[in-house]
């Protein structure tokens, strides 16, 4: 019996720690038609080695993009247009931040940090579907961690060898 519990005991631990083990997003609903804080958590670097550089694709859909600058890194905000106009409180918007890029750091793999950004989710995204925002970790000696992986219809995330950090999409907030 306790040779039971010990082997279930070891696989739960196992499963917890594979599933704690990818970047994530901390805040995992949202609701369309509001600003949204994406807290993008980096728990490892890539085989033993620093994260170097953390770049994040931000999805069609999601506009009025300002990431938080972080001590010691440099921060880069590449812009395209959009697939189309977005409404941003009255005003039209159809270009803004496609990928953000924090880089020159050095994040230990056996340091934990976050790295934060500010968007506002378009009513234009569909409340019930989870939205995804690939990563890629670039790390010391060209090794790389590729966050990018979405599930396709009828797959989880958890299906996933590198998933991309995903929010579940609400249904708008009422009021201000």
């Amino acid at each position: 019996m306790l040779k039971r519990t010990l082997t279930a005991f070891a696989v739960l631990a196992l499963g917890t720690s594979t599933a704690l083990a990818h970047v994530s997003l901390q805040l995992k609903e949202a609701p369309v038609g509001g600003s949204y804080r994406a807290i993008l958590q980096v728990p490892h670097g890539c085989e033993g080695k620093a994260t170097n550089v953390l770049r994040v694709q931000v999805p069609e859909g999601v506009i009025a993009v300002k990431p938080q600058p972080k001590a010691g890194w440099t921060l880069e905000k590449i812009k395209g247009a959009y697939e189309k106009s977005y409404d941003y409180y009255g005003t039209p918007t159809s270009e803004g931040v496609k990928e953000i890029v924090w880089s020159g750091g050095s994040l230990g793999d056996d340091e934990y940090d976050e790295f934060v950004l500010r968007v506002y989710l378009t009513k234009d995204l569909k409340a019930g579907e989870t939205l995804y925002f690939p990563v890629v970790q670039e790390c010391a000696d060209g090794l790389a961690e590729r966050w990018i992986e979405i599930p396709a219809a009828g797959q989880s995330a958890d299906d996933l060898e590198l998933p991309a950090p995903g929010v579940k999409l609400l249904e708008a907030a009422g009021g201000h």
